[in-house]
Protein backbone atom coordinates (compact mmCIF):
# COMPACT_ATOMS: atom_id res chain seq x y z
CA UNK A 1 0.00 0.00 0.00
CA UNK A 2 2.65 2.58 0.97
CA UNK A 3 4.74 1.59 -2.42
CA UNK A 4 1.27 2.07 -4.63
CA UNK A 5 0.63 5.59 -2.53
CA UNK A 6 4.00 6.78 -3.48
CA UNK A 7 3.91 5.58 -6.93
CA UNK A 8 0.48 8.00 -7.44
CA UNK A 9 2.17 10.74 -5.91
CA UNK A 10 5.61 10.67 -8.60
CA UNK A 11 3.19 9.44 -11.26
CA UNK A 12 4.19 5.85 -10.83
CA UNK A 13 2.71 2.52 -10.80
CA UNK A 14 4.57 -0.44 -10.30
CA UNK A 15 3.12 -3.49 -8.34
CA UNK A 16 6.54 -5.40 -7.13
CA UNK A 17 4.60 -8.74 -6.53
CA UNK A 18 2.55 -9.04 -9.79
CA UNK A 19 5.96 -11.06 -11.09
CA UNK A 20 4.71 -13.79 -8.69
CA UNK A 21 0.82 -14.20 -10.25
CA UNK A 22 0.52 -18.04 -12.41
CA UNK A 23 -0.69 -17.01 -15.37
CA UNK A 24 -2.30 -18.97 -18.28
CA UNK A 25 -0.15 -19.96 -21.02
CA UNK A 26 -2.34 -19.53 -24.44
CA UNK A 27 -5.92 -17.83 -22.80
CA UNK A 28 -6.84 -15.09 -20.88
CA UNK A 29 -8.99 -17.78 -18.12
CA UNK A 30 -8.73 -19.44 -14.92
CA UNK A 31 -6.48 -21.79 -14.01
CA UNK A 32 -6.93 -25.11 -14.16
CA UNK A 33 -5.03 -28.18 -12.62
CA UNK A 34 -4.67 -29.04 -16.21
CA UNK A 35 -3.47 -25.84 -17.79
CA UNK A 36 -0.04 -25.37 -19.36
CA UNK A 37 0.77 -21.85 -17.23
CA UNK A 38 3.83 -19.94 -16.82
CA UNK A 39 4.80 -22.40 -13.94
CA UNK A 40 4.89 -25.13 -16.69
CA UNK A 41 6.75 -23.36 -19.29
CA UNK A 42 9.67 -22.22 -16.59
CA UNK A 43 9.50 -26.42 -14.65
CA UNK A 44 10.16 -27.52 -18.58
CA UNK A 45 12.94 -24.92 -18.73
CA UNK A 46 14.71 -25.99 -15.38
CA UNK A 47 14.80 -29.80 -16.45
CA UNK A 48 16.11 -28.66 -19.86
CA UNK A 49 18.64 -26.56 -18.35
CA UNK A 50 19.59 -29.25 -15.90
CA UNK A 51 20.08 -32.15 -18.73
CA UNK A 52 21.88 -29.76 -20.67
CA UNK A 53 24.60 -29.58 -18.28
CA UNK A 54 24.64 -32.78 -16.97
CA UNK A 55 23.99 -34.68 -20.13
CA UNK A 56 24.75 -32.60 -23.16
CA UNK A 57 27.55 -30.57 -21.41
CA UNK A 58 29.87 -34.17 -20.32
CA UNK A 59 29.23 -36.22 -23.36
CA UNK A 60 32.33 -35.45 -24.45
CA UNK A 61 34.12 -36.29 -21.29
CA UNK A 62 37.50 -35.18 -22.34
CA UNK A 63 40.36 -35.14 -20.46
CA UNK A 64 40.68 -31.05 -20.17
CA UNK A 65 37.13 -30.15 -19.86
CA UNK A 66 35.39 -27.42 -21.81
CA UNK A 67 33.32 -25.30 -19.47
CA UNK A 68 30.06 -26.57 -19.70
CA UNK A 69 31.86 -29.94 -18.10
CA UNK A 70 33.71 -28.00 -15.70
CA UNK A 71 30.44 -27.12 -13.99
CA UNK A 72 29.02 -30.60 -14.16
CA UNK A 73 31.90 -32.24 -12.48
CA UNK A 74 32.14 -29.64 -9.86
CA UNK A 75 28.71 -29.51 -9.19
CA UNK A 76 28.93 -33.26 -9.03
CA UNK A 77 32.15 -33.36 -6.60
CA UNK A 78 30.86 -30.86 -4.38
CA UNK A 79 27.62 -32.33 -3.69
CA UNK A 80 29.40 -36.15 -3.55
CA UNK A 81 31.83 -34.73 -0.91
CA UNK A 82 28.87 -33.20 1.19
CA UNK A 83 26.63 -36.37 0.79
CA UNK A 84 29.67 -37.97 2.28
CA UNK A 85 30.87 -36.05 4.98
CA UNK A 86 27.25 -35.62 6.18
CA UNK A 87 25.40 -38.64 5.75
CA UNK A 88 28.64 -40.65 5.60
CA UNK A 89 29.24 -44.05 3.31
CA UNK A 90 25.80 -45.27 4.03
CA UNK A 91 23.82 -42.01 2.32
CA UNK A 92 26.18 -42.03 -0.61
CA UNK A 93 23.20 -44.72 -2.09
CA UNK A 94 21.15 -41.58 -2.10
CA UNK A 95 23.09 -39.27 -3.76
CA UNK A 96 21.58 -39.46 -7.07
CA UNK A 97 18.18 -37.79 -5.49
CA UNK A 98 19.92 -35.36 -3.67
CA UNK A 99 22.04 -34.10 -6.80
CA UNK A 100 18.90 -33.92 -8.54
CA UNK A 101 17.41 -32.18 -6.27
CA UNK A 102 20.12 -29.36 -5.99
CA UNK A 103 20.44 -29.31 -9.85
CA UNK A 104 17.07 -28.21 -9.30
CA UNK A 105 16.73 -25.55 -6.87
CA UNK A 106 19.24 -24.26 -8.67
CA UNK A 107 18.09 -23.86 -12.02
CA UNK A 108 15.05 -22.42 -10.67
CA UNK A 109 16.62 -19.76 -8.77
CA UNK A 110 18.70 -18.72 -11.45
CA UNK A 111 16.75 -18.97 -14.23
CA UNK A 112 14.33 -17.01 -12.53
CA UNK A 113 16.75 -13.97 -12.73
CA UNK A 114 16.33 -14.04 -16.54
CA UNK A 115 14.34 -11.14 -17.46
CA UNK A 116 10.48 -11.59 -17.31
CA UNK A 117 11.02 -15.17 -16.47
CA UNK A 118 8.93 -16.60 -14.21
CA UNK A 119 10.56 -17.79 -10.21
CA UNK A 120 8.99 -20.85 -9.37
CA UNK A 121 10.91 -21.49 -6.05
CA UNK A 122 8.96 -17.96 -5.45
CA UNK A 123 5.57 -20.41 -4.64
CA UNK A 124 5.40 -22.21 -1.70
CA UNK A 125 3.21 -24.89 -3.86
CA UNK A 126 6.63 -25.89 -5.36
CA UNK A 127 8.88 -25.27 -2.26
CA UNK A 128 6.65 -27.26 0.08
CA UNK A 129 6.20 -30.47 -2.44
CA UNK A 130 10.23 -30.00 -2.69
CA UNK A 131 10.37 -30.09 1.51
CA UNK A 132 8.01 -32.72 1.82
CA UNK A 133 9.35 -35.23 -0.56
CA UNK A 134 12.46 -34.77 1.41
CA UNK A 135 10.65 -35.33 4.78
CA UNK A 136 8.51 -38.01 3.88
CA UNK A 137 11.58 -39.49 2.18
CA UNK A 138 13.43 -39.40 4.81
CA UNK A 139 11.41 -40.85 7.32
CA UNK A 140 10.64 -43.93 5.55
CA UNK A 141 14.30 -44.42 5.20
CA UNK A 142 14.88 -43.50 8.96
CA UNK A 143 12.11 -46.53 9.91
CA UNK A 144 12.78 -49.03 7.09
CA UNK A 145 17.04 -48.87 8.12
CA UNK A 146 16.39 -48.55 11.88
CA UNK A 147 12.43 -49.59 12.46
CA UNK A 148 11.05 -48.65 15.81
CA UNK A 149 14.86 -47.74 16.73
CA UNK A 150 14.48 -44.75 14.63
CA UNK A 151 12.20 -42.71 17.36
CA UNK A 152 15.21 -42.71 18.87
CA UNK A 153 15.71 -39.37 17.24
CA UNK A 154 13.32 -38.48 19.64
CA UNK A 155 14.55 -39.43 22.74
CA UNK A 156 17.99 -37.24 23.98
CA UNK A 157 19.65 -40.31 26.43
CA UNK A 158 22.62 -37.96 26.92
CA UNK A 159 20.41 -35.83 29.06
CA UNK A 160 19.10 -35.81 32.60
CA UNK A 161 16.40 -38.58 32.88
CA UNK A 162 13.75 -36.32 34.36
CA UNK A 163 13.76 -33.25 31.45
CA UNK A 164 14.16 -36.18 28.52
CA UNK A 165 10.13 -35.86 28.00
CA UNK A 166 10.21 -32.37 27.54
CA UNK A 167 12.98 -33.02 25.16
CA UNK A 168 11.36 -35.76 23.31
CA UNK A 169 8.23 -32.95 22.88
CA UNK A 170 10.76 -30.40 21.59
CA UNK A 171 12.43 -32.92 19.17
CA UNK A 172 8.83 -34.04 18.06
CA UNK A 173 7.90 -30.49 17.03
CA UNK A 174 11.25 -29.68 15.26
CA UNK A 175 10.70 -32.80 13.33
CA UNK A 176 7.46 -31.75 11.99
CA UNK A 177 8.40 -28.53 11.39
CA UNK A 178 11.46 -29.23 8.79
CA UNK A 179 9.49 -29.12 5.66
CA UNK A 180 7.72 -26.03 6.95
CA UNK A 181 11.01 -23.91 7.78
CA UNK A 182 12.51 -25.63 4.51
CA UNK A 183 9.85 -24.51 2.50
CA UNK A 184 9.45 -21.31 3.28
CA UNK A 185 13.13 -20.30 3.91
CA UNK A 186 13.23 -20.59 0.13
CA UNK A 187 9.84 -19.57 -1.47
CA UNK A 188 10.73 -16.19 1.31
CA UNK A 189 14.27 -15.38 -0.55
CA UNK A 190 13.17 -15.63 -3.48
CA UNK A 191 9.96 -13.06 -2.74
CA UNK A 192 11.70 -10.96 -0.99
CA UNK A 193 14.82 -10.20 -3.45
CA UNK A 194 12.64 -10.32 -6.88
CA UNK A 195 10.37 -7.70 -5.13
CA UNK A 196 13.12 -5.28 -3.74
CA UNK A 197 14.52 -5.71 -7.53
CA UNK A 198 11.33 -4.47 -9.30
CA UNK A 199 10.69 -1.69 -6.87
CA UNK A 200 14.30 -0.51 -7.50
CA UNK A 201 13.27 -1.04 -11.10
CA UNK A 202 10.17 0.96 -11.26
CA UNK A 203 11.75 4.17 -9.72
CA UNK A 204 14.30 4.16 -12.56
CA UNK A 205 11.74 4.91 -14.33
CA UNK A 206 11.12 8.26 -12.97
CA UNK A 207 13.21 10.11 -15.25
CA UNK A 208 10.55 9.47 -18.19
CA UNK A 209 7.80 11.49 -15.65
CA UNK A 210 9.32 13.76 -13.93
CA UNK A 211 12.94 14.73 -15.34
CA UNK A 212 13.85 16.90 -12.43
CA UNK A 213 13.68 14.41 -9.82
CA UNK A 214 14.32 11.33 -11.82
CA UNK A 215 18.26 13.19 -12.89
CA UNK A 216 18.49 12.10 -8.78
CA UNK A 217 16.49 9.17 -8.32
CA UNK A 218 17.25 7.57 -11.58
CA UNK A 219 21.08 7.03 -11.45
CA UNK A 220 20.68 5.71 -7.33
CA UNK A 221 17.60 2.86 -8.47
CA UNK A 222 20.03 1.69 -11.17
CA UNK A 223 23.16 1.24 -9.00
CA UNK A 224 20.61 -0.59 -6.28
CA UNK A 225 19.22 -3.10 -9.07
CA UNK A 226 22.51 -3.96 -10.23
CA UNK A 227 23.42 -4.35 -6.73
CA UNK A 228 20.25 -6.11 -6.36
CA UNK A 229 21.24 -8.03 -8.89
CA UNK A 230 24.55 -9.12 -7.91
CA UNK A 231 23.55 -9.52 -4.01
CA UNK A 232 20.19 -12.50 -5.89
CA UNK A 233 22.91 -14.36 -7.76
CA UNK A 234 24.78 -14.74 -4.91
CA UNK A 235 21.13 -15.91 -3.30
CA UNK A 236 19.71 -18.15 -5.35
CA UNK A 237 23.16 -20.37 -5.15
CA UNK A 238 23.00 -20.20 -1.08
CA UNK A 239 19.50 -21.28 -1.23
CA UNK A 240 19.79 -24.12 -3.04
CA UNK A 241 23.19 -25.16 -1.09
CA UNK A 242 21.29 -24.58 1.63
CA UNK A 243 18.40 -26.69 0.74
CA UNK A 244 20.51 -30.01 0.10
CA UNK A 245 22.83 -29.83 3.02
CA UNK A 246 19.60 -29.39 5.19
CA UNK A 247 18.26 -32.55 3.42
CA UNK A 248 21.89 -34.54 4.17
CA UNK A 249 21.34 -33.27 7.93
CA UNK A 250 18.32 -34.62 8.22
CA UNK A 251 19.15 -37.85 5.75
CA UNK A 252 21.79 -38.66 8.60
CA UNK A 253 19.54 -38.34 10.85
CA UNK A 254 17.34 -41.15 9.55
CA UNK A 255 20.27 -42.84 9.09
CA UNK A 256 21.72 -42.69 12.36
CA UNK A 257 19.20 -41.56 15.20
CA UNK A 258 20.60 -42.22 17.80
CA UNK A 259 21.78 -38.95 20.10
Amino acid sequence: MATEAHGEATGLSFHPMDQFIVRPLFSDGPVHWYTPTNVTLWLFAIVLATLALLVLGTRGRAIVPNRSQSMAEMSYGMIHKMVGDIAGKDGLKYFPYIMTLFMFVLFANFLGLLPMAFTVTSHIAVTGFLALAVFLTVTVIGFVKNGAHFLDLFWVRSAPLAIRPVLAVIEVISYFVRPLSLSIRLAGNMIAGHAVIKVFAGFAALILINPGLGALVTPVSILAVVGMYAFEILVAFIQAYVFTILTCVYLKDALHPSH
